[in-house]
């Protein structure tokens, strides 16, 4: 899917029929996502662009504190540039103004969309510890089990902390390993036992079962929302 630069709403002719018609194309193309229970990158891309679009609006000064990766140098001076050029242009502002004031209700309204559908995920994940979990929980496994299937999804997990404005959050780097086939024999602690024994790095780690009852597109729906349910809960649980 085609997104919006960063600048979207104030590049070229600006324009409010224009930039109306350019963010609706957007926002129609991120809703038929939505319809098909698809929530990213899409929910996360038109997140980005609301609170870009409202920072603009505020000041240059708060856009640069709070969006330093992912926007460019090069990108951030051309948002400066803009600002200056348009704050000294009555009508032109006023222009921008109506532009910002439409946009930021519109995407607001596709984020609530797309919050809808991760909501109604989460609630329905649930989240268990498989056997005795060490004291170190910031490295091991999880299983992503959906629907009825019996195919379960193993994944590596790390847990890192970085700071940001004096506060400490936690991210989460996954790496998938394998299907493996759920049965009376193979059970998830079965699989525990498997993993330890071909993967000498982790001779005691921290295991964890996630499942859904859930047919959703996985890499698209379940797997952001299980890494996100799961560094909640381990947060939850230090």
């Amino acid at each position: 899917m085609k997104s919006l630069s960063e600048t979207w709403f104030a590049e070229g002719r600006i324009d409010f029929e224009l930039k109306k018609y350019t963010l609706l194309a957007y926002l129609q193309e991120v809703g038929k996502y939505f319809n098909e229970n698809r929530l990213y990158p899409q929910l996360a891309d038109i997140i980005f662009h609301y609170n870009n679009i409202v920072a603009f609006r505020e000041n240059k000064k708060y856009l640069q504190e709070h969006f330093p990766k992912k926007l460019t140098g090069i990108q951030m001076e051309k948002l400066q540039i803009l600002y200056e050029q348009m704050i000294e242009d009555d009508e032109l502002m006023s222009e921008l103004e109506d532009i910002i004031h439409y946009s930021a209700a519109r995407i607001k309204s596709s984020i609530h969309n797309g919050t809808e559908i991760y909501e109604f995920v989460e609630e329905r994940m649930s989240i268990s510890p498989v056997g005795i979990i060490p004291l170190d929980t910031q490295e091991g496994y999880f299983f992503l089990s959906s629907g009825d299937v019996k195919s379960t999804r193993v994944y590596q997990y790390r847990l890192s902390i970085f700071g940001k404005h004096d506060e400490k959050y936690r991210s989460i780097k996954t790496s998938f390993l394998d299907h493996w086939q759920r049965s009376i024999a193979s059970t998830y602690e079965h699989i525990k036992s498997e993993l330890i024994r071909i993967k000498k790095d982790l001779p005691n780690p921290a295991v964890y079962s996630i499942e859904t009852p859930l047919s959703f597109p996985i890499d698209e729906t379940l797997l952001p929302i299980a890494k996100r349910s799961l560094v909640k809960f381990l947060s939850t649980a230090a």
